[in-house]
């Protein structure tokens, strides 16, 4: 099983760099940065604002961001459709959505829906997944919540998500 984490639009370089740390420890395939998403080695920074960034993210990838292939698009919506010519299955995180390509990552079904190639994309961390990107999504994956909140972190969510995905 492969998997593409899409962190589009994170705003937070903390959640950035946890996200790529847990996406390292679980054998993430690759990590691609979008939108406003802060990016690792940025070249349209100034050398000193890209390694004052660089740093920031370093502080809770903990040295992961050197060690996963990650790259960044101008054009998520073409990046998207590429992966779908190539046979990779778009996964949109989601939560409290009215949709009926969403499943539960305890739901049995899950697993028949799954392929061996995935692209999970994770959204902003308030709003979630752009509404523009659903179409693109072939289904919606949500974690169960159990307490009174009705989300994770954004980091959090996306170590439960990989793992549980990996797991079924």
């Amino acid at each position: 099983m492969k998997i593409i984490l899409v962190l589009h639009n994170i705003r937070s370089i903390y959640n950035v760099g946890a996200i790529l740390r847990t996406a390292e420890g679980l054998g993430v395939f690759k990590v691609l940065l979008s939108g406003y998403t802060p990016k690792v080695n940025d070249a349209s920074l100034l050398p000193h604002l890209r390694e004052k960034l660089n740093k920031e993210i370093h502080k809770t990838a903990l040295g992961t961001e050197k060690l996963l292939d990650i790259y960044s698009c101008d054009d998520i919506f073409s990046e998207l459709d590429d992966f779908k010519k190539q046979g990779w299955q778009i996964i949109g995180l989601e939560n409290n959505i009215n949709d009926e390509r969403i499943f539960s990552l305890n739901d049995p079904l899950l697993k028949t829906k799954l392929t061996d190639k995935m692209v999970l994309i994770l959204g902003e961390e308030v709003n979630g997944i752009d509404y523009s990107l659903y179409d693109i999504i072939d289904l919606f994956v949500e974690i169960p919540m159990r307490g009174k909140k009705e989300s994770f972190n954004v980091s959090v969510a996306a170590g439960i998500a990989i793992y549980g995905i990996m797991n079924l």
